[in-house]
């Protein structure tokens, strides 16, 4: 079980990363509205690390290559998102 401080850490972790996918990083951007000064700004608070790893979350492809990059494993992201605001009532509906 991650706590927040760990949740942070990993979501930290998965925003690093997702700054370096020019792919993805656009489209984060677009659904959540946020600038590329907002990731910096914003990255250490904890309902943004929670949408950073909801929008992770959304997608396999995302998971697996951040999970790869980072050394984890595939699980470790929605425990992270679980520990953060917001995360104890996820429904994937």
């Amino acid at each position: 079980m991650i706590g927040q401080d760990g949740a942070m850490v990993v979501a930290l972790q998965a925003l690093g990363w997702l700054v370096t996918q020019d792919e993805l990083l656009p489209v984060f951007l677009a659904a959540t509205g946020a600038s590329p000064g907002d990731l910096r700004q914003q990255a250490g608070e904890p309902a943004f690390l929670g949408a950073v790893l909801d929008f992770i979350l959304q997608d396999d492809a995302a998971v697996m290559g951040f999970c790869t990059a980072a050394g984890l494993a595939y699980t470790v992201p929605l425990e992270a998102r679980r520990a953060l605001p917001g995360g104890g009532a996820v429904h994937w509906t």
